[in-house]
Formats: structure tokens, sequence, C-alpha cells
């Protein structure tokens, strides 16, 4: 067996989007990534996976990993994030996802266009759901649904005072079967681990990016055997001589 450190951004976001800058095409994710030495990143972009593939083929270029993975918004408009090992679970995924999203078309004046992007910055189409707006899906069944395809479920920032899982419950529930939650790069771990119920769930810290600049200003190291989902898990569990280190100075002390 032999154990490497992997630098992990496992949540991104793509010009697909809404509130995503149009500089996010996946060409210019996998370039800023290399250049962040960044090994392993997850595209989560709100409700869909369309870019997905793209941002897969555009870091063949830049030996950067790229997961697949969404950013859903609950029925309780909790954010939660889904990761998997393969497309055809995100896609599996996103179909269910797509049935469940309230009723709607994108306002890209209002909030911003829905771009599926290729590998060469081009643009393949224009999205026109509702992609911002929540679904019927509550979130246990989503996590039940997540692990039924395989994935890992992570409540998204949960520091945030808005779309986490604190600011919508005002709690952790005690039956939640997630596989982590994730905090924001400005949250304070120390703190965050006294908040009842986050103790019993290893802590995530992403960039939740944006815009290019974004990236890598949250990042954990992954010190795994290779990159799947199963040995992540093995990191946040602390098996097997996996495990996870934080990357910013201020979550090591």
């Amino acid at each position: 067996m032999s154990i490497k450190k992997f630098c992990a951004d496992l949540h991104i976001h793509t010009c697909l989007s809404p509130c995503g800058e149009l500089e996010m095409t996946p060409y210019n994710i996998a370039q800023k990534c290399n250049e962040k030495g960044i090994d392993v990143i997850a595209v989560c972009d709100h409700n869909s996976a369309e870019n997905v593939k793209w941002v897969q083929k555009a870091a063949e270029k830049f030996n950067v990993t790229v997961l697949p993975g969404m950013e859903i918004t609950t029925s309780e408009e909790v954010h939660l994030i889904a990761l998997f090992d393969n497309n055809e679970s995100v896609m599996h995924l996103q179909e269910f996802v797509y049935s469940h999203l309230l009723p709607g078309e994108n306002d890209d004046d209002l909030f911003g266009m829905q771009v599926v992007a290729n590998d060469k910055n081009e643009v393949e189409k224009i999205v026109h759901k509702l992609l911002i707006g929540g679904t019927t899906i509550t979130l246990n069944q989503a996590i039940e649904k997540i692990h039924y395809l395989h994935g890992l479920a992570i409540p998204a920032h949960i520091d945030r005072e808005s779309f986490s899982i604190l600011a919508q419950l005002g709690f952790i529930p005690n039956d939640m079967d997630a596989d982590a939650v994730e905090i924001s790069y400005k949250a304070d771990l120390e703190t965050m681990l006294t908040v009842p119920g986050v103790d019993k769930f290893i802590i995530v810290i992403s960039s939740d990016a944006h815009q290019l600049s974004e990236i890598g200003r949250g990042t954990i190291s992954l010190f795994l055997e290779h990159i799947f989902v199963n040995e992540f898990k093995k990191a946040f569990e602390g098996k097997e001589g996996r495990y996870i280190r934080y990357d910013n100075n201020k979550h090591n002390n």
C-alpha cells in the first residue's frame, strides 16, 4: 500500500451555475487548478452536472483529476454536495434532480447565464431550467439517493447564514446520514466543532469558487492510495492509514 498526498478543492462551480462567472469555463478552471498545484477538484454546479465531462476533458491537459459532483438545493433550501467516481452516477442524479426542480425558467439578466462550455471555451448550449431554484427533494431523500448511487453526501458551507443546514434548520439532525460536513474557508474550525452535532462528522474545507480567483482559497490535503470516493470515505473515517489534513495554517493550529 502506498499512501500519497493529494491537494483537493471539492466544491467548484462552473459557468453553468447562474451565480458563477462566465470566466469559469472548463479550460480556465483546469488551467487555474494546475497553476495552484491542486490535484483533485469536484465540479459542483447548482442542481446540474452538464459541465462535468467538459471540465474532465480540459483537465486531461493539466494532470488534474475531476470528480463528478453537484450542489443540490433541497426542499428545506439546504445546499448539499454530492460526489461520485463516475459520470453515469452523477447523470442519474441529475435526471432525478431535474424531475424535482421547482417550475420556472432562468432569467439570464437577473440570475446570470447558465452556460455549458466545452474544453476549448466554446459554448455548447445555454440551459434554461431554473437551476438557482430549489427542488422538492428533502435533505434525507437527497442523501439516500446519493448513497444509492454510491456517492458521498456533504452538507455545504454549514457556517453560512443562508442555504446551509444550520441557517435553514437551526441544528444538525441526529439522524442525518451524511459522510462529512463542509465549512467555508473563512470559518474557524475550532469554533465550528463546538456546534452541537458537528463533532460527529469530519469537516471538509473547500473554496465554493464562483470565479477564477477564488479557486483554491479553501483546500484540504487527502492522504489516499487512489482517488476514489471509497478512499475519501476511509480518509473521513481515519481508516487504513487514510486521513485528511487542513492546508490553511489557521486550521492546523
